[in-house]
């Protein structure tokens, strides 16, 4: 929000310098983010009156104005087409620093001679003084301005940058800064002028107001101007509207424009001859209806939109935007004035869905008041007389639908201590918040009040937001500061922060990179998880108002968007890709809210390594996926094992599920062929997925100190025929099973000649120690038969000749 301090000290006498005032509205919640001094460099620019213009002796289009600028008349050399005797302009002296209108550098003015002429000076267009991008003609000023005064005290201004927080509407308007400025340093507020003289016939004579969805518009007015006329407006509105970065359109459109940055309430002017049946009805628009907009576009309207119709047709987009079949041309003389109130969701449903963001939008959308429209259209009538003339037709048409009463709020005195850790006086409170707008009226006990707040504020509901308004008037650095009354408690660590920290830094290690992907997702991802049935189940949560449907659901799973990230990172890169993501997701439980464990989930695509003149890095598999899992949870200090799985998103045959302690806790494998090809994909792609609050039990048990083996080790290596439906880990699982074996590790696989049909070989190494002493090869070779022994009647295994 753009707020000027000339237009600021309209309302309230300003005496603090600009940089102070910045700091206390900062200070009170409303952040200035900047300040902007027009005419920090009008040095040597005055106002002047053209006393005359001669032609230019040698130049067609050359003109010879002669400038009174108080103490002396001047003549220059001028190219400008409208000088006129008795206007008011900015004259710069040489030595002035002004913006080429060329070039648009800038530059120090100089005394030249011009097709034999000398000019000493210079009369300015807005251009060269930096107001605007206007060069066609000199700025001439308001015939009020006194000749001789510098341009800098007359023009300049301090505009203040003001970032204002959505609970706030009431501040995105400079009567709303006003109110605030008046609490903060005790002034009194002169609120504009808003009554007009009316003629008969009254307008309810004239127009009707109908209100069909007040759900959606709790509150329409409009007034009626006749025997108006279009013109370019002032330069005083011009100016205004330039310095709260608005365009300067016409009167009647600039008006409305200078209403909704003075008090904060859009307003829209209609052609009143282009109303047909001389009705106003506020409905939502009819499925697929079509209304071009006033840029020119053919927008369609959706039935959740609200639309201004006359008896006919839609006329304009509530809140958004005008129609061109109801615009103000040049040629209007009745004009129809709008000032409602809508329902803030609509109107940013609307907008978004239209894309047409606006002022108007987005005021609505932060829910201005009803009762601001009467203040806003009478002044704004007011202001259209001034400017267009006219005459306004006798009353206000009011459909006031959503009214409501406002209810005061109990505010107890010792509340406020409570908060804010510092003691007020009850007047003190009372004052600000009286200041504020606020009625306070002495309740029993006499400690506390009864507070109304006042109709623009739209954010107070309860105590704390009144006590919060003290605080923030009074000055948050006026709350004195104290030690605490106790010493801090220790800190309780939470265990899963400290988990996923472990897991994303091992990832990261294994050169991974994490993706933080959007929560929602939509059923035709979720479905593509699902080759064989295409239905997903249970049902995820759906959202009550998805913006699209590639958003409508909370992600039962990481995998879609993370499968999207894969695909898309695929389309630009050739080499290895290892993605994960850890975040939450979402579980329906019944008539509860959604369970929301954390998950692990990770894709590895690509080269295993980065190719060299040694290779071309070789293909990922299984295998890969699998070491990358039991070295993350081998360094978490849990020992998994694998067991076959049946996830309808993996290779049948290629995939895993990971088991801790008996317990399942995730999957492994490559990809279907069938899912990355809906995902687009190219080539094979891994995934494992951890359940991350399953996994914590494991990893928070104490550890024990294991020293370091005193005794040598004893290595064997055996090679086994089993049939080849034997997996390694049940092998590995009878192996470990003796005390004496320190570790096991598979070193071959092979089938083929050799070895029986329906047989495969693994080999393995097993090392064999004792904490106690050295092991002879008595031994060791009594546990090995051991092994053996039990490996054959279990599995039916035999030692390879």
């Amino acid at each position: 929000m753009k707020v000027p301090l000339k237009w600021l000290k309209e309302y309230i006498d300003v005496t603090l310098p600009p940089a102070e005032l910045a700091d206390r509205l900062t200070m009170a919640g409303i952040e200035a983010k900047g300040m902007q001094a027009i005419g920090g460099r009008w040095a040597n620019v005055v106002v002047g009156r053209i006393t005359a213009v001669n032609p230019h002796p040698n130049a067609d289009r050359l003109h010879l104005p002669t400038v009174d600028v108080g103490t002396e008349q001047l003549t220059v050399v001028c190219g400008a087409p409208n000088l006129s005797v008795g206007d008011k302009i900015a004259f710069a002296f040489v030595g002035a620093e002004l913006i080429d209108g060329h070039t648009g550098q800038r530059a120090r003015l100089k005394t030249a001679r011009i097709r034999g002429v000398a000019s000493s000076g210079m009369v300015c267009s807005e251009k060269e003084l930096g107001i605007s991008d206007s060069h066609e003609g000199i700025m001439v000023l308001p015939p009020e301005a006194p000749v001789g005064t510098p341009l800098a005290d007359y023009l300049g201004d301090t505009i203040f940058d003001l970032d204002v927080t959505p609970n706030r509407p009431d501040c995105l308007s400079v009567i709303g800064i006003a109110r605030e400025v008046a609490a903060l340093t005790g002034q009194s507020l002169r609120f504009p002028e808003v009554s007009y003289a009316e003629t008969e016939p009254g307008i309810d004579r004239q127009i009707s107001v109908e209100i069909a969805d007040p759900d959606l518009c709790p509150r329409y007015c409009a007034t009626l101007i006749t025997g108006t006329r279009i013109a370019e407006s002032p330069p005083w509105l011009q100016q205004r509207l330039l310095a709260g970065g608005l365009r300067p359109i016409n009167n009647i459109v600039d008006v409305t424009n200078y209403v909704m940055l003075e008090l904060g309430q859009p307003l829209h002017a209609f052609d009143y001859e282009k109303i047909n049946g001389k009705k106003i009805i506020v409905r939502r628009a009819t499925g697929g209806e079509i209304l071009t907009s006033l840029d020119g576009v053919e927008r369609t309207l959706s039935g959740n939109m609200l639309v201004i119709a006359d008896a006919e047709r839609a006329v304009a987009i509530a809140g958004v935007m005008g129609g061109a079949n109801s615009e103000v041309t040049g040629e209007t003389t009745s004009i129809l004035l709008e000032a409602a109130n809508f329902n803030p969701a609509s109107i940013h449903y609307t907008g978004r869905h239209l894309a047409l963001p606006s002022e108007a939008c987005m005021r609505f959308e932060r829910g201005i008041r009803p009762e601001l429209t009467v203040p806003a259209i009478k002044r704004a009538t007011r202001l259209m007389l001034k400017v267009g003339g006219g005459q306004a037709a006798r009353g206000v048409a009011d459909v006031y639908p959503g009214r409501q009463d406002h209810r005061p709020i109990r505010l107890q005195t010792d509340k406020v201590k409570r908060f804010l850790g510092a003691e007020f006086r009850p007047d003190q409170i009372a004052g600000t918040l009286s200041a504020l707008g606020f009625d306070c009226k002495p309740a029993a006990p006499a400690t506390e009040f009864m507070v109304t707040a006042p109709y623009w504020r739209n954010d107070i509901s309860q105590a704390v937001d009144l006590i919060e308004e003290v605080a923030r008037i009074i000055g948050y650095d006026k709350i004195p500061t104290t030690m605490l009354s106790q010493s801090l408690p220790p800190q309780n660590p939470d265990p899963v922060i400290g988990l996923k920290r472990k897991i994303r830094d091992r990832l990261v290690g294994y050169g991974f990179q994490e993706v933080i992907t959007y929560s929602l997702t939509g059923l035709e991802m979720l479905n593509k998880l699902k080759p064989r049935t295409r239905v997903v189940e249970p049902m995820p949560i759906r959202l009550f108002n998805p913006m699209t449907a590639e958003q409508e659901y909370l992600r039962p799973n990481l995998r879609p968007n993370l499968l999207t990230a894969l695909a898309a990172n695929r389309r630009h890169e050739d080499g290895g890709i290892r993605l994960f993501e850890l975040d939450k997701i979402y579980l329906r439980r019944r008539k509860d809210l959604p369970e929301e464990p954390e998950v692990l989930c990770g894709l590895m695509s690509g080269a295993r390594n980065e190719p060299s003149w040694q290779g071309d890095g070789g293909g990922l598999d299984f295998f890969d996926v699998k070491g990358v899992v039991e070295g993350l949870l081998g360094q978490l200090s849990v020992e998994a094992g694998f067991a076959p799985g049946d996830d309808e998103s993996l290779h049948p045959v290629k995939q895993a599920v990971i088991v801790v302690g008996g317990r399942r806790l995730g999957v492994i494998g490559e990809l279907h062929p069938e899912v990355a090809g809906a995902f687009d994909i190219t080539g094979t792609a891994y995934l494992f997925e951890i359940d991350v609050a399953a996994l914590l039990p494991f990893t928070i048990e104490h550890k024990m100190f294991q020293p370091i083996p005193r005794f040598p080790d004893t290595v064997r290596d055996i090679a086994l025929i089993v049939d080849a439906g034997v997996s390694h880990q049940q092998i590995t699982d009878i192996i470990r099973g003796f005390p004496l074996v320190h570790r096991v590790a598979i070193f071959d696989v092979y089938s083929g000649g050799q070895v029986p049909p329906g047989k495969k070989s693994l080999a393995y190494r097993v090392t064999y120690q004792s904490p106690a002493h050295t092991l002879t090869d008595e031994e060791v070779n009594k546990v090995q038969q051991k092994i053996l022994g039990r490996l054959a009647r279990q599995l039916g295994a035999t030692l390879r000749a």
